[in-house]
């Protein structure tokens, strides 16, 4: 649905030097209207002008793409890498040339999400990580101008910092003189870092105002680590929070206590219990056998979110999970790694029965089900009726057990997405689970069609052409790996080479 005015917007920008030479005769209400239109049609000359001239306090960028009454469609999901770039040069011509007549105070550039397919015509977008990168990168040539502007504005930003992008985050966020812009960051994920320089960038973030802190993947912790960095920088805003693999194994050098007594676990979950906004918690690949309780008892507030995918869990863990107060207000879960049915079904059942009003997105992938405990499957499953998503790849799982379990998956009224394995009957007789990528991708892809277009037509015979379903055989899309892959290949090498020469050098010193 458009609007006669923003059809009107829509005529004038598609005409750029007219849009541009009439623009101060432009009503000031009418910017968010020629700002949206600009971007639809991707005029990106006609946007940095617009943000060069823009006349009201505040621009924010995720609730102008975002659904209107004059514009019914939402153009959150276009990162067109042109248009983003007008938007922050537009912002660095505001300063330059409005100074002392500017009235923007606030320029929110969140709201923008990253998807596998591109949205913008052009097809050309720029990720997390990019828009990062250009921010900062033109907050730091404001600074070598040594532009001075009598009121500052205020960037709010999603930043993602990796070594290629560090110094240049660290400039901006930290300016030795005059700045224009002045970023602050609710949003922040980092990889490809070490741990000195991760608590150098959060320590410049503003981390009291930080919501959401992603540390992932190449930031190599231990706990003492974790300890320091929530000990040191304060979150007390933090909802949501992300540590890479083995974050809570010991350092190297830590003597384990007679007394099976882990200080810095304690000293870990007694901070996290401060963040008193913490409703998100991802820990996956963590060993964390027999910890759940002492890491997530002491929260204060219940998780909607958690992650605990391949951390080793126990019966004392899963139970605590079951019976605890996080629990009924779960709404995301990832078990993944853990055979649930196999070794603990009382527990997983008690576990989504006590979740079932709430759970929406349930991830059990290679948790080793097979035909056998479909059943057990379907009728924990049963009772959650709020779940839309469900993700149960490397499971060892036949085509007749994967039909009977979507005929139970039609029940579930509000379920729109399913990610299900590649059939047993698709791989060589005898093939080992859980799989590798190598022998996960040599299936029968001929029979994985015919199998699929099956499972299709059950949901099409329930009615359930709404349910979408797929086989990632390499996992889910992420836009922020996909955007730095080349950093993190070359990350991963350079570790690579390190270990072989601590391994060579510790072979001279034993000959």
């Amino acid at each position: 649905m458009r609007s006669l005015r923003f059809a009107s917007a829509e005529a004038l920008v598609s005409h750029p030097q007219v849009a541009l030479q009439g623009l101060d005769s432009v009503a000031h209400n009418l910017y968010p209207l020629l700002f949206k239109a600009s971007y639809l049609l991707e005029r990106a000359e006609v946007i940095r002008l617009l943000l060069e001239r823009w006349p009201l306090e505040e621009f924010r960028l995720g609730a102008l793409l975002g659904p209107s009454t004059d514009h019914g469609d939402d153009l959150r999901a276009r990162a067109c890498r042109a248009c983003l770039e007008a938007c922050v040069r537009g912002l660095a011509d505001h300063v330059l040339q409005r100074r002392g007549r500017q009235r923007l105070q606030v320029a929110d550039l969140t709201g923008v999400r990253d998807v596998q397919v591109p949205q913008c015509p052009c097809g050309r977008v720029l990720g997390r990580w990019g828009r990062t990168e250009l921010l900062a990168r033109t907050c730091c040539e404001l600074q070598a101008g040594a532009v001075a502007a009598p009121r500052p504005v205020t960037v709010i930003a999603d930043l993602f910092v990796t070594e290629r992008n560090f110094q240049a985050v660290v400039r901006a966020l930290a300016p030795a003189g005059p700045a224009p812009l002045r970023v602050h960051c609710l949003s922040f994920r980092a990889d490809s870092l070490g741990p000195s320089e991760l608590l150098q960038v959060l320590r410049l973030a503003g981390p009291g105002e930080l919501r959401k802190l992603q540390v992932v993947h190449n930031v190599r912790l231990h706990a003492g680590h974790v300890q320091q960095l929530l000990a040191q920088v304060r979150f007390p805003q933090l909802a949501s929070l992300t540590l890479p693999a083995k974050a809570f194994d010991a350092p190297p050098a830590c003597t384990p206590a007679a007394n099976s007594e882990d200080p810095l676990l304690t000293s870990i979950s007694w901070e996290l219990s401060q963040m008193t906004q913490l409703t998100e918690l991802s820990v996956a690949f963590s060993t964390l056998t027999g910890k759940i309780q002492k890491l997530l008892g002491p929260l204060r507030t219940p998780l909607r979110a958690l992650d605990l995918a391949n951390c080793s869990l126990n019966h004392a863990d899963m139970a605590f999970l079951a019976d605890g107060a996080h629990a009924a207000h779960l709404e995301v879960l990832d078990l993944s790694g853990h055979s649930l049915l196999s070794l603990f079904p009382s527990a997983f059942s008690r576990l989504l029965g006590r979740a079932a009003q709430t759970l929406r997105v349930l991830t059990l992938e290679e948790c080793g089900i097979t035909d056998g405990q479909v059943s057990m499957l379907v009728l924990a499953l049963g009772a959650c009726r709020q779940l839309q998503e469900l993700r149960f790849l490397g499971n060892p799982l036949s085509a007749r057990a994967l039909r009977c379990l979507f005929a139970a998956l039609c029940e579930l009224p509000r379920l729109c997405w399913v990610e299900f394995p590649v059939p047993t009957d698709c791989y060589p007789e005898g093939t080992a689970y859980p799989q590798d990528e190598m022998a996960a991708s040599k299936f029968d892809r001929q029979k994985y069609d015919a199998i699929a277009e099956d499972l299709r037509s059950v949901l099409l015979r329930a009615g359930r052409e709404d349910v979408q379903v797929s086989t990632p055989v390499f996992g889910s899309f992420d836009p922020d790996i996909q955007e730095t892959s080349n950093e993190l290949g070359a990350f991963l090498l350079q570790a690579f080479k390190t270990a072989l020469e601590n391994f060579s050098q510790a072979l001279r010193q034993m000959e």
